[in-house]
Protein backbone atom coordinates (compact mmCIF):
# COMPACT_ATOMS: atom_id res chain seq x y z
CA UNK A 1 0.00 0.00 0.00
CA UNK A 2 1.58 3.04 -1.09
CA UNK A 3 -0.85 5.67 0.38
CA UNK A 4 -2.07 4.58 4.03
CA UNK A 5 -4.85 6.55 6.45
CA UNK A 6 -4.74 9.54 8.44
CA UNK A 7 -3.51 8.77 12.17
CA UNK A 8 -6.07 9.01 14.30
CA UNK A 9 -7.21 11.32 16.95
CA UNK A 10 -4.51 10.54 19.57
CA UNK A 11 -1.78 10.76 17.54
CA UNK A 12 -2.96 14.66 16.14
CA UNK A 13 -2.87 15.31 19.92
CA UNK A 14 0.78 14.08 20.41
CA UNK A 15 1.32 15.92 17.31
CA UNK A 16 0.14 19.65 18.70
CA UNK A 17 1.97 18.95 21.92
CA UNK A 18 5.12 18.73 19.80
CA UNK A 19 4.27 21.99 17.45
CA UNK A 20 3.51 24.08 21.50
CA UNK A 21 7.04 23.05 21.74
CA UNK A 22 8.80 23.16 19.05
CA UNK A 23 7.37 27.06 19.32
CA UNK A 24 8.85 27.71 22.37
CA UNK A 25 11.73 26.52 21.40
CA UNK A 26 11.46 28.49 18.16
CA UNK A 27 10.90 32.20 20.67
CA UNK A 28 13.93 31.18 22.99
CA UNK A 29 16.55 31.15 20.41
CA UNK A 30 15.12 34.13 17.82
CA UNK A 31 15.31 31.64 14.88
CA UNK A 32 12.75 31.41 12.26
CA UNK A 33 10.96 28.03 12.21
CA UNK A 34 12.00 27.13 8.91
CA UNK A 35 15.94 27.21 9.49
CA UNK A 36 15.48 25.24 12.79
CA UNK A 37 13.31 22.73 12.14
CA UNK A 38 14.68 21.55 8.57
CA UNK A 39 17.94 21.62 10.84
CA UNK A 40 17.18 18.82 12.71
CA UNK A 41 14.89 16.92 15.15
CA UNK A 42 13.10 20.17 17.18
CA UNK A 43 14.85 20.53 20.61
CA UNK A 44 17.67 18.81 19.37
CA UNK A 45 17.65 15.46 20.90
CA UNK A 46 14.32 12.98 19.84
CA UNK A 47 12.03 12.63 22.83
CA UNK A 48 9.45 10.04 23.73
CA UNK A 49 6.74 12.31 23.17
CA UNK A 50 8.16 12.74 19.01
CA UNK A 51 9.18 8.83 18.64
CA UNK A 52 5.19 7.94 19.62
CA UNK A 53 4.23 10.57 17.17
CA UNK A 54 6.48 9.04 14.40
CA UNK A 55 5.12 5.68 15.60
CA UNK A 56 1.17 6.35 14.79
CA UNK A 57 2.40 7.63 11.29
CA UNK A 58 5.20 4.89 10.28
CA UNK A 59 1.86 2.66 11.36
CA UNK A 60 -0.95 4.87 9.60
CA UNK A 61 0.74 5.37 6.23
CA UNK A 62 1.75 2.21 5.40
CA UNK A 63 5.46 1.72 5.72
CA UNK A 64 4.90 -1.90 7.22
CA UNK A 65 3.05 -2.65 3.62
CA UNK A 66 6.78 -2.87 1.64
CA UNK A 67 9.21 -2.67 4.85
CA UNK A 68 7.61 -5.36 6.89
CA UNK A 69 6.36 -7.59 4.55
CA UNK A 70 2.77 -6.56 4.50
CA UNK A 71 2.30 -6.94 8.30
CA UNK A 72 1.74 -3.67 10.17
CA UNK A 73 3.17 -5.60 13.97
CA UNK A 74 5.72 -3.62 16.17
CA UNK A 75 6.06 -6.93 18.04
CA UNK A 76 7.88 -8.60 14.72
CA UNK A 77 11.42 -9.78 15.59
CA UNK A 78 11.73 -8.37 11.98
CA UNK A 79 10.24 -5.20 12.06
CA UNK A 80 10.81 -2.68 9.01
CA UNK A 81 14.01 -4.79 8.07
CA UNK A 82 12.71 -4.55 4.63
CA UNK A 83 12.97 -7.55 1.74
CA UNK A 84 13.66 -11.08 2.47
CA UNK A 85 13.92 -13.57 0.77
CA UNK A 86 9.89 -15.02 -0.17
CA UNK A 87 8.43 -11.52 0.49
CA UNK A 88 5.20 -12.19 -1.28
CA UNK A 89 5.20 -9.43 -4.13
CA UNK A 90 8.59 -8.41 -3.98
CA UNK A 91 11.00 -7.60 -5.57
CA UNK A 92 8.97 -4.81 -7.27
CA UNK A 93 9.48 -3.71 -11.07
CA UNK A 94 9.33 -0.73 -11.98
CA UNK A 95 10.09 0.60 -15.60
CA UNK A 96 12.25 -3.01 -16.48
CA UNK A 97 14.10 -2.32 -12.75
CA UNK A 98 13.96 -4.37 -9.92
CA UNK A 99 13.67 -2.63 -6.44
CA UNK A 100 13.64 -3.64 -2.88
CA UNK A 101 12.15 -2.33 0.33
CA UNK A 102 15.15 -1.42 2.28
CA UNK A 103 15.77 -2.55 5.91
CA UNK A 104 14.45 0.73 7.91
CA UNK A 105 16.21 -0.10 11.45
CA UNK A 106 19.17 1.60 12.90
CA UNK A 107 21.33 -1.20 12.34
CA UNK A 108 24.88 0.20 11.15
CA UNK A 109 26.15 -2.27 7.90
CA UNK A 110 22.58 -3.03 6.79
CA UNK A 111 20.28 -0.61 7.72
CA UNK A 112 19.86 3.13 8.27
CA UNK A 113 22.04 3.24 11.52
CA UNK A 114 25.38 5.03 9.88
CA UNK A 115 23.28 7.83 8.24
CA UNK A 116 22.38 11.33 10.35
CA UNK A 117 18.86 11.78 11.42
CA UNK A 118 19.42 14.77 8.72
CA UNK A 119 19.40 12.40 6.08
CA UNK A 120 16.81 10.29 6.88
CA UNK A 121 14.41 13.78 7.09
CA UNK A 122 15.92 14.56 3.14
CA UNK A 123 14.97 11.22 2.41
CA UNK A 124 11.46 11.82 2.84
CA UNK A 125 11.14 15.50 2.24
CA UNK A 126 12.94 14.87 -1.26
CA UNK A 127 13.43 11.72 -2.02
CA UNK A 128 17.12 11.60 -1.64
CA UNK A 129 18.96 8.30 -0.94
CA UNK A 130 20.94 8.73 1.91
CA UNK A 131 23.95 6.50 0.60
CA UNK A 132 24.74 8.92 -2.03
CA UNK A 133 23.81 12.07 -0.11
CA UNK A 134 25.33 14.30 2.10
CA UNK A 135 23.94 15.05 5.64
CA UNK A 136 23.39 19.15 4.94
CA UNK A 137 20.30 21.33 5.25
CA UNK A 138 18.57 21.43 2.02
CA UNK A 139 16.93 24.62 1.33
CA UNK A 140 15.88 24.53 -2.59
CA UNK A 141 14.26 21.67 -4.41
CA UNK A 142 16.43 23.05 -7.67
CA UNK A 143 19.24 20.57 -8.30
CA UNK A 144 22.42 22.35 -7.81
CA UNK A 145 20.95 25.12 -5.42
CA UNK A 146 20.41 25.59 -2.18
CA UNK A 147 22.93 22.24 -1.53
CA UNK A 148 20.15 20.10 -3.72
CA UNK A 149 22.41 18.18 -5.31
CA UNK A 150 23.40 18.52 -9.05
CA UNK A 151 22.72 14.74 -9.70
CA UNK A 152 20.03 13.37 -7.15
CA UNK A 153 19.88 10.02 -6.64
CA UNK A 154 16.47 9.11 -5.41
CA UNK A 155 14.78 6.46 -3.76
CA UNK A 156 13.97 3.64 -6.04
CA UNK A 157 10.13 3.54 -6.19
CA UNK A 158 7.30 3.00 -5.59
CA UNK A 159 8.57 4.45 -2.49
CA UNK A 160 5.87 7.35 -1.71
CA UNK A 161 8.27 9.91 -0.81
CA UNK A 162 6.46 12.77 -3.24
CA UNK A 163 3.10 12.32 -0.41
CA UNK A 164 5.40 12.28 2.33
CA UNK A 165 7.17 15.86 0.85
CA UNK A 166 3.95 17.51 1.71
CA UNK A 167 3.62 16.46 5.55
CA UNK A 168 4.63 19.33 7.34
CA UNK A 169 8.08 19.30 9.35
CA UNK A 170 6.58 18.39 12.93
CA UNK A 171 5.20 15.11 11.09
CA UNK A 172 8.54 14.95 9.04
CA UNK A 173 10.96 15.02 12.58
CA UNK A 174 8.37 12.75 14.00
CA UNK A 175 8.62 9.81 11.68
CA UNK A 176 12.57 10.47 11.64
CA UNK A 177 12.63 10.72 15.67
CA UNK A 178 10.83 6.81 15.53
CA UNK A 179 12.69 5.40 12.70
CA UNK A 180 15.95 6.79 14.22
CA UNK A 181 15.56 6.59 17.85
CA UNK A 182 12.58 3.97 18.34
CA UNK A 183 13.03 0.97 17.00
CA UNK A 184 15.59 -1.97 17.51
CA UNK A 185 18.07 -2.60 15.01
CA UNK A 186 17.86 -5.67 12.59
CA UNK A 187 20.72 -7.03 10.61
CA UNK A 188 18.66 -8.17 7.29
CA UNK A 189 20.72 -7.13 4.12
CA UNK A 190 18.26 -6.34 1.42
CA UNK A 191 19.74 -6.66 -2.56
CA UNK A 192 20.32 -3.54 -4.27
CA UNK A 193 18.14 -2.46 -5.84
CA UNK A 194 18.38 -1.31 -9.29
CA UNK A 195 18.12 1.95 -11.14
CA UNK A 196 18.16 3.76 -14.60
CA UNK A 197 20.94 5.93 -15.29
CA UNK A 198 19.39 9.31 -14.00
CA UNK A 199 18.84 6.93 -11.03
CA UNK A 200 14.94 7.89 -11.11
CA UNK A 201 15.07 12.15 -11.77
CA UNK A 202 12.83 11.81 -15.01
CA UNK A 203 10.41 9.09 -13.16
CA UNK A 204 9.77 11.90 -10.39
CA UNK A 205 9.46 14.45 -12.43
CA UNK A 206 6.75 17.29 -11.74
CA UNK A 207 4.43 16.13 -15.17
CA UNK A 208 4.40 12.46 -13.29
CA UNK A 209 4.35 13.14 -9.52
CA UNK A 210 2.94 17.00 -9.18
CA UNK A 211 4.89 20.11 -8.14
CA UNK A 212 6.52 19.52 -5.05
CA UNK A 213 4.61 22.50 -3.34
CA UNK A 214 1.01 22.44 -3.25
CA UNK A 215 -0.84 25.68 -4.26
CA UNK A 216 -2.98 27.23 -2.02
CA UNK A 217 -7.02 26.29 -1.89
CA UNK A 218 -8.80 25.99 -4.21
CA UNK A 219 -7.04 25.48 -7.05
CA UNK A 220 -8.00 23.55 -10.00
CA UNK A 221 -10.94 21.15 -9.85
CA UNK A 222 -11.25 22.04 -6.44
CA UNK A 223 -14.49 24.12 -4.60
CA UNK A 224 -16.02 24.32 -1.15
CA UNK A 225 -19.41 22.94 -0.81
CA UNK A 226 -20.97 23.69 2.60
Amino acid sequence: MLYGPRPNSRRLLLVLSMAAAAAVVLVASGCGSSQLVSSGIPGGTATTTQVVAGRYLVLGYGCAGCHNRGKVDPTDPLWLAGYTAGTQGQPFTVLGFQTYASNLTVDTTTGIGSYTDLQIYNALKFGLDPAFTASQTITSSTPGQGNYPAQPHYLAPPMPWPSYQHLDDVDLWSIVSYLKHGIKAVSNTVPPSQAPADFWASYYSVANVGPSAIPAYPEGNEVFSP
